[in-house]
């Protein structure tokens, strides 16, 4: 069974938001998936759909793929490195702020 594969690594969002639209994707067609993100407001429906493209593209050059068949079967987020940034507080102390990246693969395959 063949498979297609796209990785988004190091992107700008905390992973326990982008997990939100991943898990609305999860088992969906890739018509399905792209109708969801599409109407999703979340940053990561934006970012997880130019990685569906992308897997979708990786498909294409694949050519013993049917594109009209794929669904997602996989789809993980996981933590990246934080970047790390302090903000003054009172009383000359200084406050951690961690800006959290993330890496999302999605793997494709066929029914």
């Amino acid at each position: 069974m063949a498979e297609a594969l796209a990785r988004l690594t190091y992107t700008r969002i905390a992973p326990r938001k982008a997990r939100l639209v991943a898990d609305a994707i999860r088992g969906k067609s890739v018509e399905e998936a792209r109708m969801i993100l599409r109407t999703s407001p979340k940053k990561g429906a934006r970012l997880i759909k130019k990685l569906l493209d992308s897997a979708v593209a990786n498909a294409e050059q694949k050519k013993n793929m049917d594109i009209a068949n794929l669904y997602v079967k996989k789809i993980i987020v996981d933590g990246g490195t934080s970047l790390v940034r302090f903000k003054p507080r009172a009383m000359g102390r200084a406050t951690i702020i961690r800006r959290r990246t993330s890496h999302i693969e999605i793997v494709l395959a066929e029914k």
